[in-house]
């Protein structure tokens, strides 16, 4: 297990829970990803600043991350064009047809108790152990 790193996990955890709160608090939205950048690009007018400030934070953050702690992160390549392709489109159909992406479900959702958003992790998560139990039996990785 030399993959366990805890203490990162739960710092990285209870950041994103304090965001997500200070968000709900401060401004009565919740932080669902696919939702803020669905907003950015086709929200009312006066509603996309926040969007895209918290778009911003999300990137500068990771950065700021990656600049800090370089070592922490491998660089993973190799994978074919088509299944980034595949992946990224099956992504995408998943979140429109939950109305909503993992953040938003799995974090704010169930946080709220919604049935809705609860029901939609089990099936997120049942389909990603199952796409990793594929690939990893077809020896993608």
């Amino acid at each position: 297990m030399h993959n366990f790193t805890p203490w990162p996990a739960l710092a990285g955890g209870a950041l994103i829970g304090l965001a997500v709160a200070l968000l709900l608090s401060l401004n009565g939205r919740i932080a669902g990803i696919s939702g803020i950048v669905n907003g950015a690009m086709t929200g009312p007018r006066g509603d996309t600043a926040w969007r895209v400030l918290f778009i911003v934070g999300l990137i500068v953050g990771a950065g700021a991350w990656l600049w800090l702690a370089p070592p922490a992160f491998i660089a993973r390549s190799n994978y074919p064009l088509g299944l980034i392709i595949a992946a990224g489109l099956l992504v995408g159909f998943g979140t429109r047809l939950g109305s909503g992406c993992t953040s938003g479900h799995g974090v704010c959702g169930i946080a709220r108790l919604s049935p809705r958003s609860i029901a939609a992790t089990l099936v997120f998560m049942a389909f990603g152990a199952g796409a990793v139990f594929a690939l990893r039996l077809a020896g993608a990785f």
